[in-house]
């Protein structure tokens, strides 16, 4: 016997439950489906658990520096790893504890644990039950991706995820993947007592960043010992009697690392590979993200696809946007679109990187005028002050119509100060505004009208 429900969403990630939240306000019946755990990839493997770590790595980083700020603590300075572990399941725990409750008591939701499948455009199966709804909702999130790289199938390797469940502290980390998730493992990991080597088979770490970003952060991170192996074209895996066998074919530098540990940090892939997304007629690209449009539908009417699955966005804030965009069209009567969304980010390492809109390289590639205004995180009060002064801040604004195209703070607090920017681009107001404010001192927000004074047309 098939159920039937006004609507169904498939995942509780972060567009799924306040999407039936608002649904279910208004009246509607509504399954969610979720085959594993509540929450999704931000609550259970990604920022909760790793913003949780980088903060156990700060305190061990703060703590080794504590002569710097004339603080005398006696002895070594040591990592319990599994101490370090149980906070971040503690904190991954209530949260996760926070969501089931509220979910557990919405009105009108019925939670279906296990595998969904489209059965045809309308109809779902999740083990033996059938439900059906005229309005489905697709939130299934991503994973890591594997890359077919030779040996990696004779080799034990570690994903953002199984990362997580590690209580020990590796002797050697060999991370591949140069980037976002990667870098944020990498430094946390050296932190904690571990030597660290990261290999990217690019020219520079985190390539889509500016050069001078990519060069800042790498300097960074080298000067707390991780070591750096770009240009690795032809990376290989072997076991090893000490773990495994690192290839890595650099320009220059020894041909192979030897880690006790093997990261895998190559990008991530979609989790539509197992929905039937074919019986209901529902189009993917070539990677297996679904095709939506500027409102988030699929090529199938009644079907919403949100979150990472659709490749138009790849954070917790961009999937929690998207439920913000279906619902105010569907209940609001609004015409919000996806190509309205400014995108925001961070890399959360430490110090952090905040960025908005576009970086240098893409703003003159568009072929606008350019003004670009630049300071060093050492002549920021702030950062001197906190003694934490590597990085720098830089803003990027079209000349003509002296609206910000894009920024970049890396340094301290830059994951906060950069919303100072994010918020004057979606105001959509000229870059000259920034001057008049009077922001609050000593803040690295507060050089943020310095940097648009001193903008200077491009070379």
């Amino acid at each position: 016997m098939t159920q039937s429900f006004d609507a169904v969403i498939i995942g509780a990630g972060q567009a799924g439950p306040p999407l039936a939240g608002r649904l279910t306000a208004a009246g509607m019946t509504v399954a969610l489906i979720e085959r594993n755990l509540l929450g999704g990839t931000c609550v259970n493997t990604g920022c909760t658990p790793t913003k949780t770590l980088v903060a156990s790595a700060y305190a061990a980083h703060l703590a080794r520096r504590a002569a710097d700020y004339g603080v005398v603590i006696s002895g070594a300075i040591a990592v319990d790893m599994a101490q370090v572990k149980a906070r971040t399941r503690a904190v991954v725990a209530n949260s996760r504890s926070g969501l089931e409750n509220w979910l557990g008591s919405m009105e009108r939701l019925t939670l279906f644990h296990g595998q969904a499948r489209f059965e045809s455009a309308n109809t779902l199966r999740v083990g033996d039950e059938l439900l059906s709804a005229p309005q489905i909702f697709i939130n299934v999130g991503g994973r890591a991706r594997v890359p077919e790289m030779p040996g990696v199938g004779e080799i034990d390797y570690l994903t953002n995820t199984s990362m997580l469940a590690l209580d020990s502290l590796p002797r050697h980390l060999v991370v591949v993947g140069g980037s976002y998730i990667g870098l944020e493992f990498a430094q946390i990991y050296r932190r904690f007592g571990a030597a660290v080597t990261v290999v990217e088979k690019g020219p520079r770490l985190v390539s889509r960043e500016d050069e001078d970003i990519s060069t800042a952060i790498r300097a960074m991170l080298e000067a707390e010992g991780v070591q750096v192996r770009t240009g690795a074209e032809c990376i290989a895996f072997a076991p090893h009697a000490e773990g495994v066998v690192v290839q890595v074919d650099c320009t220059e530098g020894e041909p192979e690392v030897i880690g006790s540990h093997v990261l895998l940090a190559v990008g991530r892939q979609p989790n539509t590979d197992d929905l039937g997304l074919d019986r209901a007629g529902v189009a993917t690209d070539q990677h297996g993200y679904i095709t939506v449009d500027d409102q988030l539908r699929t090529t199938v009417p009644g079907i919403w696809a949100l979150g990472d699955c659709n490749g138009r966005g790849a954070f917790t804030h961009t999937s929690y946007n998207d439920f913000e965009i279906v619902a105010a069209n569907l209940l609001d009567g609004a015409e919000r679109r996806v190509s309205d969304r400014i995108l925001g980010y961070a890399l959360y390492t430490d110090p952090p990187l905040g960025r908005v809109g576009m970086t240098e390289t893409q703003a003159r590639a568009s072929g606008r005028p350019l003004v670009i205004g630049t300071r060093p995180m050492t002549q920021v009060s702030r950062a001197v002050e906190k003694g934490e002064t590597q990085g720098l801040m830089k803003i990027v604004a079209d000349a003509e119509t002296q609206r910000i195209l894009g920024a970049a703070i890396l340094g301290t607090g830059g994951d906060e100060a950069i919303h100072g920017i994010l918020d004057l681009m979606n105001a959509d107001q000229p870059y000259t505004t920034l001057q008049w404010a009077v922001p609050i001192h000593p803040t690295v927000s507060e050089l943020l009208p310095t940097v648009v004074s001193g903008m200077q047309p491009a070379p």
